[in-house]
């Protein structure tokens, strides 16, 4: 027994406890040296019960096979001596792990550890074939031994499973294993163990145990599988394991709300709850349980069905705590703000069932994707909803008063926004919608697939342009933008003015050619025959500007008319200086208010005013100037020298209030 054995190390030693007197560095170095002598003397006491062992072994497995060969059970062999002996050797092996205060060599897979492991096998054994035979029969009694050695030994493994689950799970701060017998490595050995894992990583592994560690809780599990212990085995590391899940989903500040409180929740307050459940799955599908299949699979590297089921009972729970949510959030009242959170929902469900696909096995992979696949679909029929209620945002966008100096509408921004931020997630919208009208067409077989023939005015760039056979979402990416032009068209009608509503019509165009053009997803959809039907129509809109605007002025300045039987009539010269000064005084008093938020547009707008006027004007001035008498009358009808309009023509298009400022986006 240990105890005799450290009576008599103390006896050998003569070591007597230190007197009161001796000082703290006398008494640390007696006991220091008592307990290497223990620790000297429970080495020998092991490398004697290897040797014990491998003698029985083989007479132990001779009387398994003199046992599983008798015919009567009834009538079994006599029981030899080394049953016992073998039995209480065991049990002597388990006292002594037991009294270790600090590390041992179990697990290590040195000579000694390998023979207890292997005598508890063989006691196992032993005790399933003893198993077969009646009660009251002559082996009886070594059952009973050995059946209460076999539970002792599996109470001591569990206890330490316990212990290297619980206790070995390396933190942040690099804490090393406690409260565990089977340590393979004296403690400064740990410590460098564990410090090489923190620093070479970088960051946090999961689950944070050494390799070390796996290989004790490896051989644990093999020795109480083979001794028919897997249940309780399993019932320790699955308790363990989702303990350890649950932490790591509270450090992801992940808590469940019910449905009723999720309906309830404003929409801030749900975004919030939204994108913390984002981070969750994301860190499930990367790293938690890809994690704890790894670990599963190498503790039970012999029971790979074992790994299986356990892995799969646990991704389970936790999945069906993360769909519940998900469903929660599809049934809240859908809104224009909700698509893109959805979105991201939608995607982060889409990778948990890639990380099941690998983790799980088929049977577990079909059942769980089934059901994450069928939340997924929910999530994408209200994205599906939600963007496809941009069409209705537009038919029912019906102003009644114009947007001030033809500026770019606040719809056209609104939308072209919107469709920004939506393809950036357009690969993830073109499956959603194939999806959808999948699902449209098994619910309506006789439906026809979808298509789009856009029929719009000449002026529309989707003018003799059928889109047919493409994808679901580009095609409702042209309807809205189809829809837009419409939309827009009416809206130029509330201005009195022609010359403004081409200026409003180009404001517009001009912006949704850009942002088309800024958008590598949408010019994708698109195309660049669009771009090009655009730029056609805002150049359009432009000449369109021109002749409303500055024909008249253009009239004004021309040298018709003003001979009479070839000379120039003075009083015609008067009144077209004056037409002119009238005229452009009205168009700068006005223009000067209108807005063009494009600096580009807007230069190209003035730099074409003033290649059109100037000129015409320099000549005019230049050839009927001479015909004012100087003075008075000269300056009461020339008012503008051909410098002063190019100085005006500059300030058109700036607005004059704040309201009317230039907006970028």
């Amino acid at each position: 027994m240990v105890k005799n054995h450290l009576d008599k190390n103390a006896s050998f030693t003569g070591s007597p406890k230190p007197p009161r007197s001796a000082t703290s560095t006398e008494a640390s170095r007696a006991d220091q040296h008592s307990r290497n002598s223990s620790q000297e003397e429970l080495d020998h006491s092991l490398n004697t019960h290897i040797e014990d062992v491998n003698k029985l072994s083989e007479d132990i497995d001779q009387f398994v096979d003199v046992l599983s060969t008798c015919h009567d059970k009834s009538n079994p062999p006599e029981v030899p001596d080394s049953v016992e002996t073998f039995s209480k050797i065991v049990e002597s092996m388990i006292k002594k792990y037991n009294s270790c205060e600090n590390a041992t060599r179990f697990c290590k897979t040195t000579e000694e550890d390998t023979c207890f492991i292997g005598a508890v096998i063989m006691l196992s054994k032993l005790t399933n074939t003893l198993s077969e035979f009646p009660s009251g029969s002559t082996t009886t009694r070594s059952l009973n031994l050995t059946s209460m050695v076999l539970q002792r030994a599996m109470t001591f493994m569990e206890e330490e499973l316990r212990n290297l689950l619980e206790d070995s799970r390396v933190s942040s701060n690099s804490r090393i294993l406690k409260n565990s017998s089977f340590n393979a490595n004296n403690l400064l050995d740990g410590e460098q163990c564990v410090l090489t894992l923190s620093e070479s990583s970088g960051d946090e592994e999961y689950p944070s145990y050494s390799p070390d560690i796996v290989t004790r809780m490896n051989r644990i599990a093999s020795a109480m599988i083979l001794a028919g212990y897997e249940t309780e085995f399993c019932q320790v590391y699955s308790i363990s394991r989702r303990n350890a899940f649950s932490e790591q989903m509270k450090k992801l500040e992940f808590e469940r709300i019910n449905m009723e409180d999720v309906q309830r929740m404003p929409w801030d307050s749900l975004e919030g709850e939204i994108t913390r459940w984002i981070r969750v799955v994301k860190s499930c599908s990367t790293t938690l349980f890809p994690g704890e299949k790894r670990l599963g699979d190498s503790v039970f590297s012999d029971s790979p069905i074992i790994s299986q089921s356990l892995f799969s009972n646990l991704a389970r729970a936790i999945v069906i705590q993360l769909l519940d949510f998900a469903e929660a959030v599809s049934m809240t009242k859908r809104s224009a703000e909700k698509l893109f959170k959805y979105l991201d929902m939608y995607e982060a469900i889409r990778d948990l069932i890639l990380a099941i696909n690998v983790s799980c096995s088929n049977e577990c992979e079909n059942e769980l994707n089934s059901e994450i696949s069928a939340t997924g679909d929910r999530i994408g029929e209200s994205a599906v909803s939600i963007f496809c209620d941009l069409e209705n945002s537009i038919k029912n966008d019906v102003a009644r008063t114009p947007v001030p100096g033809g500026a770019v509408h606040p719809l056209t921004r609104y939308v072209m926004n919107y469709l920004k931020y939506a393809c950036e997630y357009k690969d993830t919208l073109e499956h959603i919608f194939q999806q959808h009208v999948k699902l449209e067409e098994s619910n309506s077989p006789a439906k026809l697939k979808p298509t789009l023939e856009v029929e719009t005015e000449s002026e529309s760039p989707h003018s003799s342009e059928t889109v047919a056979g493409t994808m679901p979402f580009s095609i409702q990416l042209v309807t809205i933008m189809d829809l837009l032009d419409t939309n827009l068209e009416a809206k130029s009608n509330l201005y009195r003015d022609p010359a403004l509503r081409h200026i409003f019509l180009m404001n517009n165009g001009r912006y949704i050619l850009q942002k088309v053009k800024g958008s590598a997803e949408i010019h994708q959809v698109m195309g660049d025959t669009w771009c090009r039907r655009r730029s056609t129509i805002v150049r359009q809109y432009h000449k369109n500007y021109q002749r409303e605007t500055w024909g008249k002025v253009l009239q004004i300045l021309s040298h018709d008319g003003m001979q009479v039987h070839g000379k120039v009539v003075k009083t015609t010269v008067k009144e077209r200086f004056k037409n002119f000064n009238t005229m452009f005084d009205e168009i700068h008093r006005s223009q000067s208010t209108w807005v063009v938020s494009d600096e580009q547009l807007q230069s190209e707008l003035r730099v074409s005013i003033s290649a059109l006027v100037i000129p015409a004007y320099r000549s005019f001035f230049g050839r009927f100037r001479q015909y004012l008498d100087n003075g008075k009358q000269a300056e009461k009808y020339v008012k503008y020298q051909p410098e002063d309009i190019e100085t005006l023509i500059d300030g058109l298009f700036d607005g004059n209030s704040a309201s009317m400022a230039r907006r970028k986006t």
